[in-house]
């Protein structure tokens, strides 16, 4: 695994099979898709950026690289994608063996360009619109404006921002009004189109309307001055901006006991779109709402208003018994169309104990790269941890980069079947457009409005050669290449444009299989699996996960497992799949694939964040880590499994949202009797710190923040473990171990499983 993880510390880029299968047939048995993970933000202290625009092949338009093959004495280069020769522009006449540019040298597969126009201007400022919720509790308004204040003092003091709250009506504030507070209302049952917007909020009273054409910003029939009312330099209106936050009451409509609250979610996001729109169309501009409540006024509402109708559950979904749910997602739809259009971003902080509607809005948020993050309050620290990292500038920070477009070169026998994450099709064809499409496909080109140092995306490829070549052309041409491109505003404000190019060996034949093997790399594959899983469950009626995944997995370890047809006993695999039947064990028990017990709101959320994140982190969601801390032993990996719990440990569990320390019941009868207090105990006191220290290490540099539960053995919290262990001894087997524990489950325990697997492989 080492070396998968050493590659992707030059690229950013995990494959599932680095050596690829080479013809169609031997890639659709090897079931996991030909799929890379691909981080385009990723940090690399070593890369250089060069200060000049990229050389681009004259057919394909793909940029020079250390893979492509130069004629010094010509001065001619090759490309690698389409053979085509291309002259090199006088700049390069100086080429030669020993004075190579930057982006021929062969450790530099990734580069960055700086293509900033000389001519610019200073960088245009961040922008944020804030859309606050007012129909929460006097308790959860007091934690929501504490939090919003000290996140106004993160923010760099050119940044513009703008503040709209909502309840039952929409207000925009005018914050460039010094004089006194001065709000424009908008009724909230009702859709605002941008024209009537612009109108109603006197936009055109000095300078008047363009009679043809598209009003976007103050270039294009807005003046100035007009835009200055809404969007202000927070030097200038954080005094506004924080008496207006001061002065924030609770939506003072009175509220009949059986009624929820009227909230117009839907209409205050679309007001805030058009506005962003209008004024700053094309910048790195971010609406981030709060919203502590489900949606029940205007479009995109979720929920009737009265009390005896229930929120949608999974059961509705699936029985298709959610009237509103389809009408509010194709109007997310369409916001989602409109921010990317204008190059905007949304981010949802949704904090309640009920649901709000993430579901719904999960497609307005993912394609346009927004984060996201769920709590049960506004004063939980998963909330107040999260937002302040989005504006601290540090080593953990985000690293939040806006207006991406992400572009995809490779050779002519693999085609693009679409990306699964963060982005939106440009629907910009080619013939490297797969006819069968996984996620955002029939296209080269994707929007990624905003992403930040993590963001991964996951690329399905398709294999079209369809014989296998006979042995001679083999050796010579046996490579694939792959080239990403990825142009996107720096936040330093500056226009980069990164490009990653990747070889990768291709085998076909009776003989391939060990070579198949040897490049399998089995994180990335239960990533691609999982983030598969998750698009198949959303999009197909009637899909059955656990199925698809024991079928995938029942085929892959027949066609690489090492046995005798028949005999179970036989059966093996090589130590570069040993792991996969584990991990596949653990997705399908994961909160991706078992919707029961979590909200539609909680699997959306989940789902969002597994789709935006690396492989590293996606493992620990699909298989949390488990460390076990002792007197006997220092920290070391335990099991996953519950004979990992004794009396005498502490574990430590990251399952990525959750962070559990555990006490067994020996240490947790010490600490209550407080030992660790007495001098002579010193180190019953360090054992007690060190899962802490652990835990905070991991939740400083994770976002979002992860909740972190404190509990022991036979706890009511206690749960939060004991849901992600392999039951290996259940109420209904073998009694535990000695201050162990039993899981009351009907589930099957891991041993069982791989049994099951090793009979049907075999067959």
């Amino acid at each position: 695994m080492a070396e998968f993880v050493e590659l992707e510390s030059l690229d950013g880029v995990r494959m599932a099979w680095n050596v690829i299968p080479g013809t169609k047939q031997e890639a659709s048995n090897c079931v996991v898709p030909v799929s890379a993970i691909y981080t385009p933000n990723k940090p690399f202290p070593n890369m250089p950026v060069l200060p000049y625009s990229a050389l681009r092949c004259r057919t394909c338009r793909s940029v020079l690289n250390p893979f492509s093959i130069v004629d010094f004495a010509a001065k001619i280069w090759i490309c690698p994608f389409c053979f085509q020769r291309n002259h090199f522009p006088p700049a390069y006449s100086s080429i030669s063996d020993d004075n190579l540019p930057a982006e021929l040298f062969p450790q530099y597969t990734t580069i960055e360009y700086d293509q900033t126009p000389s001519s610019s201007q200073a960088p245009p400022p961040p922008v944020f619109m804030f859309v606050v919720d007012t129909c929460v509790i006097e308790e959860e308004m007091l934690f929501l404006k504490s939090a919003l204040s000290q996140a106004i003092d993160l923010l760099p003091d050119n940044s513009l921002l703008g503040l709209i709250t909502f309840g039952t009506f929409v207000h925009v504030h005018e914050l460039g009004f010094g004089q006194i507070p001065k709000t424009y209302v908008f009724k909230g049952s009702k859709e605002v189109s941008k024209d009537q917007l612009l109108e109603q909020m006197n936009f055109f009273a000095k300078k008047p309307k363009p009679a043809t054409g598209v009003i976007a910003g103050a270039r294009d029939g807005l003046s100035t001055e007009s835009i200055s009312r809404f969007l202000l330099p927070k030097s200038h209106c954080e005094f506004a901006l924080n008496s207006v936050l001061e002065e924030l009451q609770k939506d003072p409509w009175a509220l009949p006991a059986h009624l929820r609250a009227t909230r117009c979610t839907g209409t205050a996001l679309s007001i805030a779109a058009s506005l962003l729109g209008a004024c700053v169309p094309g910048s790195g501009a971010r609406i981030l709402a709060f919203i502590g409540g489900p949606s029940t006024e205007g479009p995109g509402a979720i929920v009737l208003k009265n009390l005896s109708e229930p929120i949608r559950s999974h059961k509705d979904l699936d029985k298709d018994a959610a009237p509103l749910y389809h009408k509010a997602v194709k109007f997310y739809e369409g916001l989602s169309k409109q921010l990317v259009h204008q190059g905007h971003v949304l981010d949802l902080f949704a904090c309640a104990l009920d649901q709000v509607g993430v579901a719904e809005l999960k497609i307005a948020v993912e394609r346009t790269g927004g984060l996201v993050v769920l709590a049960e309050s506004f004063g939980h620290s998963v909330f107040k941890e999260s937002l302040r990292r989005v504006f601290q500038t540090g080593d953990c920070d985000l690293d939040l980069s806006s207006n991406g477009i992400f572009e995809i070169n490779c050779s002519k026998d693999i085609k693009v079947q679409g990306i699964i994450g963060p982005c939106a099709s440009l629907e910009k064809k080619g013939p490297l457009c797969s006819d069968n499409v996984v996620g955002q496909g029939s296209t080269t080109a994707w929007k990624m409005c905003g992403l930040d140092k993590a963001t991964s995306l996951c690329l399905i490829f398709e294999i079209v050669k369809k014989e296998s070549p006979d042995a001679t052309i083999q050796s010579t041409s046996n490579q694939f290449y792959f080239q990403f491109l990825t142009y996107y505003q720096h936040n330093g404000g500056q226009t980069r444009l990164r490009v990653t190019t990747l070889s990768r060996r291709w085998v076909a034949g009776p003989g391939s299989i060990q070579d198949l093997i040897a490049g399998f790399d089995q994180e990335a594959a239960v990533v691609v699996m999982a983030r598969q899983v998750s698009f198949k469950m959303e999009t197909e009626a009637e899909f059955d996960p656990i199925r698809w995944l024991d079928k995938a997995l029942i085929n892959l370890c027949s066609r690489l497992g090492d046995y005798q047809k028949d005999s179970p006993s036989s059966f093996s695999l090589s130590p570069r799949l040993s792991i996969f039947p584990q991990f596949m064990f653990h997705l399908r028990r994961s909160q991706f694939v078992q919707v029961f017990n979590n909200s539609p709101d909680e699997t959306a959320y989940f789902r969002m964040i597994l789709n935006r994140e690396n492989v590293a982190n996606s493992v620990v969601m699909i298989q949390p880590s488990l460390i076990s801390y002792s007197f006997h032993s220092g920290p070391e990996p335990a099991l996953l499994d519950v004979a990992s719990i004794a009396a005498d440990k502490i574990l430590l569990l990251d399952s990525y949202f959750t962070i559990v320390i555990f006490h067994g019941v020996t240490i947790a009868q010490w600490r209550k009797a407080g030992y660790h207090n007495q001098p002579e105990h010193q180190a019953f006191a360090q054992l007690l710190r060190t899962p802490h220290d652990e835990a905070h290490a991991i939740m400083k540099e994770r976002f979002p923040a992860p909740r972190l539960v404190i509990c022991d053995q036979h706890g009511s919290q206690a749960r939060f473990l004991l849901a992600k262990l392999n039951p290996s001894s259940t109420y209904n087997s073998d009694a535990a171990l000695s201050g162990g524990d039993v899981i009351f489950t009907d589930d099957v325990g891991f041993e069982v499983f791989l049994d099951h697997l090793q009979r049907l492989a075999v067959q």
